[in-house]
């Protein structure tokens, strides 16, 4: 029980920190006092800027508290360097390029959309994780998978907002890169899948935040936001919370899949659309009609059932 409440706890970080690049990115009024956000637009060049300010905070902090948690962190990376290595630190910055590519989107999606629709989107990665295995692994999906699938679908088809004249650029962006976003994910899953073979997931996780800092970086200096005219206090706060809640929900899913295992966890991590979408109604009174409800409702519970299928497969 104490597992299952840590992976939930970490889960709820995770969304608390979607919310906050909501926050970020559109006015809201918070916990109905206080109207406060909308510091940036929702373009590419912020999504960079919030990005790197994120990952400027969470890759020191995670450099000093993984050798804790696994003492061989440093050690494991630097073989990385070996020649008859090379392939695993290829996949291991692959996987970073793949989590910086995700992270973006994600980001957009969040700005433009609101932030339960945007990460219901996003977890239908599953379906292409399951693809993308097929494809690499020979993992063939079972017919109970490719219903799961179905739902999935259906489910993030009933979150997709009106889109009105006005907004229709706007909408389709974010539901466009809301469902990229989970692309780049799945791919992202693949490659850590085959990497932990031989890498413990702390020191690939390291290597993967370090490489996006990297490349959101080097974004922000390709394509330059004008720094002169932003809130850069109002921003710092918000990337420090944002890394703060990033860096404990990955710290809690972490400790939660060592407890109850890696499937129990993923099947309370994909509560995360539903999670937020609740958190987001408290704090920001983001509005959500009832066929969007539902539809949030049905890729929670299809993607559970997808995690469980071993299982389900076994009483059969």
């Amino acid at each position: 029980m104490f597992g299952f409440l840590i992976v939930l706890l970490g889960s709820f970080f995770f969304c608390f920190q979607n919310v906050i690049v909501r926050v970020l990115f559109n006015q809201h009024t918070v916990l109905g006092i206080f109207q406060t956000g909308g510091f940036v637009a929702p373009n590419l060049q912020n999504s960079f800027l919030l990005m790197f300010m994120r990952m400027l905070l969470v890759v020191p902090l995670m450099a000093f508290l993984v050798p804790k948690l696994h003492p061989l962190t440093w050690k494991e990376i630097g073989q990385l360097r070996q020649i008859e290595q090379r392939s695993l630190l290829g996949r291991s910055l692959l996987a970073g390029v793949l989590m910086f590519l995700y992270l973006a989107l994600l980001y957009i999606s969040i700005g433009v959309i609101p932030a339960g629709i945007a990460l219901t989107l996003f977890f239908t990665y599953p379906v292409f994780t399951a693809i993308f295995s097929w494809r690499w692994f020979g993992d063939r999906p079972s017919l109970w998978r490719w219903s799961i699938m179905g739902f999935v679908l259906l489910g993030s088809f009933l979150t997709l907002p009106h889109v009105s004249p006005i907004s229709a650029d706007r909408s389709w962006l974010g539901i466009i890169t809301g469902i990229t976003s989970g692309i780049a994910y799945a791919l992202y899953t693949v490659v850590a899948q085959k990497s932990f073979e031989k890498l413990h997931p702390f020191p690939f996780t390291w290597i993967s935040f370090a490489t996006t800092l990297a490349l959101s970086a080097l974004s922000l200096l390709i394509w330059q936001v004008q720094g002169s005219q932003l809130p850069w206090t109002a921003l710092w706060i918000g990337g420090l919370l944002s890394a703060m809640f990033t860096f404990a929900g990955h710290l809690l899913n972490n400790l939660g899949i060592r407890l109850i295992g890696a499937t129990s966890a993923a099947m309370i991590s994909v509560s995360n659309p539903a999670l937020t979408v609740a958190l987001a109604w408290l704090t920001i009174q983001e509005r959500l009609n009832l066929v969007q409800i539902v539809g949030v409702a049905i890729v929670t519970l299809s993607v559970a059932l997808l995690s469980q299928e071993r299982r389900f497969s076994n009483h059969l």
